[in-house]
């Protein structure tokens, strides 16, 4: 008789979102016992207590749905991300205000939305008003919802061709699944398992190594911590006010630049969601395209020290002209990654190119994005290039109209109608900015502050709204209705307006 595999059991049997609580509460633990050793008891009592009724509830929910035959399927896990990033920061936020007392729980509700979509905006504007144990809470929220973005990328995303994979080859009819032929048929349950087993090894050791390093470089524990989830995260969060504030210098952005490169292509870190022999990194589109810009731009930057400030006389400093260089090369990294972490080069870069605030380059980089199931935010590079490709095509028709597009290995990654899909992500994003803009506009808020706004919100870079404008914008002085838009901004920009309607859609609940 042939032998039947048995669908995992105990507590795999719980929905998913119970499953993600239950680790919020026993990551609460974590701060709680660093305030206790730093003898922050109230700080550590917060936390303790939290994680103990969190778990309670868990328990008591879990034991509620014990005699239930659950019913599994990609919908249910898709609406269990989105509640964990709508719900869960209302229990997230318990210990935060209750450690603080002196701040609203709208604000600290926003504060954990904005940690665990990765987005970062920080609406406490002193660091040094949150203990460090706190501190290093917000970074490890950060931290846990860029390990469930790796996560679902695989196991939720990629089955259901949303999150860029609907750009993708293996995302039209015919085209074969995006993830490999054993887990096609796989339970989901079983899927998400073994892409858990798989992915949380490596995404805990590239952080413990980054920390090393940064540690090696300078850096406290604290804030080396902090910056080291944030960047393998992309959140941007930091202890210290920023990586300008670090003692680990030139080294230790040398260091993160190149664990940012993580945030640019999947295949950096796994081919999970390729098929044998199309995860070479030297051929994908994405990690070319992010390459592209992330030395182009701080090219032309530096180049226009030369074209822009021609009856300019003086000498030239070769060590001011390579901190200007490094300073635009690590920013354009960061914010092309939507970490939002800035050079402490940056001022002598802005100084070289003659730019008093170039916001808009970095609103630009954001808008962009990183690369397909990463923890980056954005457009993503990969529909930038089939727009890219889609916009060539058109250009040599114009040439030659008896033109025949061909799929050689440039696009061999794309569908034939990607640059339609994307471009239909497009438009949905770029209306999503505008009555997000609007509403916010319509809230009280200036027309530039607005758009700042939606632009962060929307593409998870919280620290545009620190340096993208004139004047850095205070969170913490906008209207309540305000906040609680820029957090619905804040989990469409980190979910995907694809994803939203693919969860709208009776089809998908009947399948």
């Amino acid at each position: 008789m042939r032998r039947r595999d048995k669908a995992p059991g105990g507590l795999l049997r719980l929905p998913l979102f119970l499953l993600i609580w239950a680790v919020t509460c026993l990551a609460m633990w974590v701060p709680a016992t660093h305030a206790v050793i730093l003898n922050d008891h109230p700080t550590s009592q917060s936390f303790f207590f939290s994680g103990l009724l969190g778990l309670f509830m868990v328990s008591v929910i879990g034991l509620s749905l014990g005699n239930r035959r659950p019913r599994y399927g990609m919908p249910g896990q898709l609406l269990s991300l989105l509640a964990s990033f709508v719900v869960l920061p209302l229990f997230l936020a318990v210990p935060v205000q209750d450690t603080l007392k002196n701040t609203s729980f709208l604000n600290a509700y926003f504060d954990m939305v904005s940690a665990i979509t990765t987005t970062g905006a920080d609406v406490f504007a002193d660091p040094g008003r949150l203990p460090p144990s706190l501190h290093l809470w917000r970074a490890m929220v950060g931290w846990l919802g860029g390990l469930l973005m790796w996560i679902a990328a695989s196991s939720i995303l990629a089955p259901m061709f949303l999150g860029g994979f609907e750009v993708t080859a293996r995302g039209e009819p015919g085209g074969g699944g995006a993830t490999p032929s054993n887990m096609q048929q796989a339970d989901p349950r079983r899927r998400l398992l073994s892409v858990v087993r798989t992915l949380t090894p490596v995404y805990a050791g590239l952080t413990l190594v980054l920390w090393t390093l940064l540690m090696m470089s300078g850096s406290k524990a604290l804030p080396g911590l902090t910056h080291a989830m944030s960047v393998m995260a992309t959140s941007g969060i930091s202890a210290i006010g920023g990586t300008e504030h670090a003692q680990s210098g030139v080294i230790g952005e040398m260091v993160m630049f190149l664990f940012m490169f993580f945030a640019l292509s999947r295949l950096t870190f796994s081919s999970d969601t390729v098929s044998s022999g199309d995860g070479r990194l030297d051929r994908d589109p994405e990690f070319r395209t992010g390459l592209l810009i992330v030395f182009g731009v701080p090219m032309l930057l530096f180049l226009r020290h030369w074209l822009a400030t021609l009856e300019v006389a003086g000498g030239e400093d070769l060590g001011q002209a390579l901190r200007a260089f490094w300073g635009s090369m690590f920013t354009v990294m960061s914010f092309l990654s939507t970490t939002g972490f800035e050079s402490a080069d940056w001022d002598t870069a802005r100084e070289w190119s003659g730019l008093d605030t170039p916001g808009m380059i970095l609103l630009g980089l954001a808008l962009i994005g990183g690369g397909v199931a990463t923890t980056a935010g954005g457009v993503k590079l990969l529909r930038v290039y089939a727009l890219y490709l889609n916009g060539l095509g058109e250009m040599e028709r114009l040439v030659h109209p008896s033109v025949v597009s061909s799929e050689g290995g440039g696009n061999r990654r794309l569908r034939k109608n990607g640059a339609f899909v994307a471009w239909v992500f497009f438009m949905l994003f770029a209306l999503s900015l505008a009555v997000i803009s609007t509403v916010l506009a319509a809230l009280g808020t200036d027309f530039e502050t607005s758009l700042v706004l939606a632009i962060a919100a929307l593409s998870t870079t919280g620290p545009l709204v620190e340096v993208a404008a004139n004047d850095p914008i205070l969170l913490w002085q906008l209207a309540p209705a305000a906040k609680l838009v820029l957090c619905l901004a804040m989990v469409l920009g980190r979910l995907e307006t694809l994803a939203i309607i693919a969860l709208l859609s009776p089809n998908l609940w009947r399948s």
